[in-house]
Parts: structure tokens; sequence; C-alpha cells
């Protein structure tokens, strides 16, 4: 009896177990074997002892335990779990999830125990058995969904597609290169290191045998990403903001440091909410902090607080700025220039993505865009997925402007005509 009590109760964790890695945590088997070991010596006293020490075999990191309280409660508490998981993931069944918004982590833990499990079948309308139905479908000129979804504008997109993009974003990265400094240190570099050339000749009695050389030292620059929250950006910064998420918490890019910021009526500092692993988590966290949200406009205002108060301490080391905004502001448009231009000399690249730059005659005609134009290194559209890897293959080139050329020979032709 103790055998097949222990037999049911290694399969029950082994499930679990496997649920826990499908949402994302670093779950293996031997993290099931000391569960296992555990809940038989500690026994089955309650359910909060039973959760306290599965947390203790399972969760190594803080952020990790809202996704392992929501599989933890969808696995062992709930009998129909599997029920009240669809009800999550497909909203028009009913009687089972009460009429409330997911908490953070909660769908990706109904995802993961998911994971495999068959769907409900769609139903369609009853037809007679000799009733043939023929479909043609031509295809000749379409495209591939993904490569769909990819430029689709982030406005026009369906809950789905939302969803659909909000997965391809966290899988992004933004490479960077290092940046070369003055500082030499060791290496097969051009110029010779007489330190330690003369340190080595005197281990062999005076005599140099061989040149130390160096060579110029590397680093990496933080980035910096303004976010406009406003409500003509509201949907652009939400996906800007998933993307930021994922590149704030990958290793190998090459960033020292990612800080975010969000303006509308006023600045926030958000960086802090991004460092939380779990997006869901990480962006409710944002959005309760910043009360601004769908708002008005104050982009000069909300410049000039960042350049008064935080550029010193996070615009360092040759820090690359993204400046994601629709540039419509209301303002006085001479202040926001030179709080644009303050901006521009403070940071090695400051870089504008513009969502209105979708529209293939876009001119420079907003007061806010043209005094803002002329102080950034780079313009570039920052309405869909192509936008965004496009810019994650030129960030690193300092020769790249985007369109701003273009815009700004529009910009010159209009005040030769007002002349």
């Amino acid at each position: 009896m103790v055998d097949e009590v222990e037999g049911r109760l290694t399969h029950n964790l082994t499930h679990f177990a496997r649920a826990l890695r499908v949402a994302g945590l670093p779950v293996g088997p031997a993290r099931v074997v000391d569960a296992v070991r555990a809940v038989m010596a500690a026994g089955f006293s309650g359910q909060d002892d039973f959760r306290h020490v599965l947390a203790a075999c399972f969760i190594s990191r803080p952020e990790e335990r809202a996704v392992f309280e929501q599989v933890f409660r969808l696995f062992w508490r709930d009998p129909r779990y599997l029920e009240h998981m669809m009800s999550m993931l497909f909203p028009s069944i009913r009687g089972v999830q009460d009429d409330r918004a997911p908490m953070p982590a909660e769908k990706r833990a109904a995802q993961a125990l998911l994971n495999g499990a068959e769907m409900p079948a769609p139903e369609f309308p009853p037809s007679t058995k000799d009733e043939e139905v023929q479909i043609e479908i031509d295809a000749s000129a379409t495209m591939s969904h993904e490569e769909r979804l990819k430029t689709l504008d982030f406005e026009q997109m369906s809950a789905e597609e939302v969803a659909e993009a909000r997965r391809v974003l966290a899988r992004m990265s933004l490479p960077v290169k290092p940046l070369v400094t003055r500082r030499m240190g060791a290496g097969a570099g051009p110029r010779i290191d007489a330190a330690r050339t003369l340190r080595g000749a005197l281990r062999q009695g005076g005599e140099i045998t061989h040149l130390a050389l160096k060579s110029p030292k590397e680093r990496w620059p933080n980035l910096v990403v303004l976010c406009d929250i406003s409500g003509s950006m509201s949907q652009y910064s939400r996906l800007a903001l998933h993307f930021v998420h994922a590149v704030a918490n990958r290793r190998g890019q090459g960033w020292a440091k990612v800080h975010a910021f969000t303006f509308g009526t006023r600045l926030t500092n958000i960086t802090r909410h991004l460092r939380t692993r779990d997006v869901d988590a990480a962006l409710a966290a944002a959005g309760t902090e910043a009360q601004d949200w769908s708002g008005g406009t104050r982009i000069g205002a909300c410049l000039r607080d960042f350049n008064r108060d935080w550029s010193r301490r996070v615009l360092g080391q040759g820090a690359v700025v993204l400046l994601i905004t629709d540039g419509l502001d209301r303002d006085d448009a001479g202040a926001l220039g030179l709080e644009t231009e303050r901006l521009g000399l403070s940071c090695r690249r400051l870089i504008w993505l513009n969502p209105l730059l979708r529209w293939e005659g876009f001119a420079p005609k907003a007061s806010g865009i043209r005094a803002m134009l002329p102080h950034v290194h780079a313009f570039r559209a920052g309405h869909s997925i192509t936008s965004l890897e496009t810019l994650a293959r030129v960030i690193s080139d300092p020769r790249d402007g985007g369109e701003k050329s273009r815009l700004m020979r529009l910009l010159g032709d209009n005040v030769a005509k007002t002349c």
C-alpha cells in the first residue's frame, strides 16, 4: 500500500513539475526527486504545508513564486482544473471561470497545464449526408500568416493577433556592439606596453626578449527607453514595452543596463518593474505606477524632467536612447526643441521611433515633430514587428539615420516655400 501511494505521488509530482517547466521555471529531474523525498518526510498534514514543501523544492528566485502559486492552485486545489483553464483561455466557455481579469502569470499557468490537451472542436451547422461542400481558395497572391503578422500595424491587430505578437516580441533581441574606450589593456594591439615589457625583462636579468602589447578596452553601453503612453500611443506603447521587457531580461545582448521611463503628462521610472521575469506581472506593476496611462501629452515638460533628474544618472558611458512617441504635443514647440537638443547631446545616439511613419505620405507638418526632428540621430517607424526587427539590425550603425534625411529635405522645402 505504501509503494502504491508513493508511486501515485511520484506520478503526480512529475506531471506538476512538467507543467512548471512549460510555464518557464527551471525544473529538472533532480528537483522532482527532492520534492518526492521532502513530501514523504514532511507528510500530508495540510495543504499549506504541502504547498510550502513544494515551493522550497521548485522555487529558486522570488519572481518565480507568482507562476508557482497559479500552477499549484490549478493543479492541486481545483478538482475541475481542466475546465477552469479552458475557460480562461477561451472566454466563450462559461460555468467555471468567474467574470474577472486573470491575475499575473495565471494565463501562462493555464497554457502550461493545457499543453498537449485536446481543445474543443468548433461546431459547424448540420448538413445532409449527400451534400458535398467544396471550398476553393486562391492563394496565389497571399503570404504566410507569420509574414502578415510581422507587417501588420499594432493598432489594427485583433486580440488574438496581439497575443501572438507578444509571443514573437518576447523572442526578439536587440544586440549591440561594444564601444572602444581610451583605456588600454593587455592584448594583441598596435601599441607597446612599456610597463609590462620592463617587468618581464626584470624576471630575466634585465634582458628584453619579448615586447608586451596593449589594445583599447571595450565596454557595453546603456539602453534608455522613453515611451509615450498617451491616448494616441496606447496600443503601440503596450507592445513596445513587451519588447523592452524581453530586451531587459535577455542576457548576452551586450547592454550594460536597460532603463525604461514612461511619459504622458508626467515622467515615471519603471526600470525596477521590468526586471521582473514574468512579463504580465511586470507590465501590471508598471501600469499601476504610471497613473497617466492613456491620458494627455506633455512631451516637452517630461523631457525637461528627465534631463534635469535622470540624464546624469543613466546616460553615462555612451548610452543609446530610444524615444517612442508620435511627437504630437500641445506645449510650446520651442521648449520641446531645446529639451530634445539637450537629450541628443547627452547620449551617444538618440533614435526616435514614430508610429506615424507607417503612412507612405508622412510629412513633418506638426509643430512638435518639426521641433524635435533636427536633434535626433535617427528617425524610424515603430508600428510593427518588422520595424522593430529593422531597428535591431541597424542600432549599432552610427551612419544610419532612417528617414531623417528625407524628412529634413521636406522640412527645408516647406521653409523655403514659406519664405
